[in-house]
This record gives structure tokens, sequence and C-alpha cells, in this order.
């Protein structure tokens, strides 16, 4: 387990299931059945990854990823910036290229919940 406990305990108040895995040397917190906003994508439901850096909490996540990938609705297209995927645990995922600018970024303040609520309006403004 490498995440902190306070990132644990908000993930378990919140009733999220996740699971913490480490796949070729990276962190990755696993949010499954995470819950899209309604109506705006072909799915209601997609696992959610957030690969976690070196030295966090004090260093930002970058992107997260979705697998299975989520398309926009009714054109079921990508939204921008999510066409390039990786590989993690055995599946592949779809990279959001969405980036927390490093002075955005409070260290000793900031961690899991205040990074959900950037994907969650990332993905509630996405076109």
């Amino acid at each position: 387990m490498f995440l902190p406990e306070f990132d644990r305990d908000y993930l378990l108040d919140k009733g999220y299931q996740f699971e913490e895995k480490i796949d070729s040397g990276r962190n990755g917190l696993i949010i499954k059945n995470w819950i899209l906003p309604n109506g705006k994508y072909d799915r209601q439901i997609s696992d959610l990854l957030i690969i976690l850096p070196n030295g966090y909490p004090e260093v930002r996540p970058d992107m997260w990823y979705f697998n299975p990938a989520i398309l926009l609705a009714p054109s079921n297209r990508p939204a921008r910036q999510t066409q390039a995927n990786i590989s993690f645990e055995g599946k592949v995922w779809q990279r959001w290229s969405r980036h927390y600018p490093a002075n955005e970024w409070r260290s000793g303040i900031d961690g899991i919940h205040t990074y959900l609520k950037k994907v969650q309006i990332a993905l509630e403004t996405a076109s």
C-alpha cells in the first residue's frame, strides 16, 4: 500500500471501491466503477486510474486514465486530448491528458480529494 493514510481514509469514507496496484514501478490508484456525468458519455461508469508519481503527495499527479475508454455522447467520439493509451496491469487505459499546474498544487493540503474534483470538472466540461 502506497497511499497516504489521509487519502485512504477519504476514499473509504466516501464509499469508493479502490485498489492500489504497482505495475512496472508505477504506483496506480484504481477507482472501480467511477460514475460519469449522466448522459454525457457512451456509458455510465468506467474504472479510473491515477498514476501517483514518486514523491506524492508533495508531487502532483499529472493525468488520469479510463478503462474501458469513454466517448462523448451522442457523437460517440473521443473528447479532446484522450486519443492516447497506456498499458497498466495488462489492460489498455484511455489517457486523459489534463495537467495540474505545478503552482496550483498545494503540498500538505492537496491530495486525492482535490484531484478527484479536477477529474469531475474535466468530465463535466469535456468537448
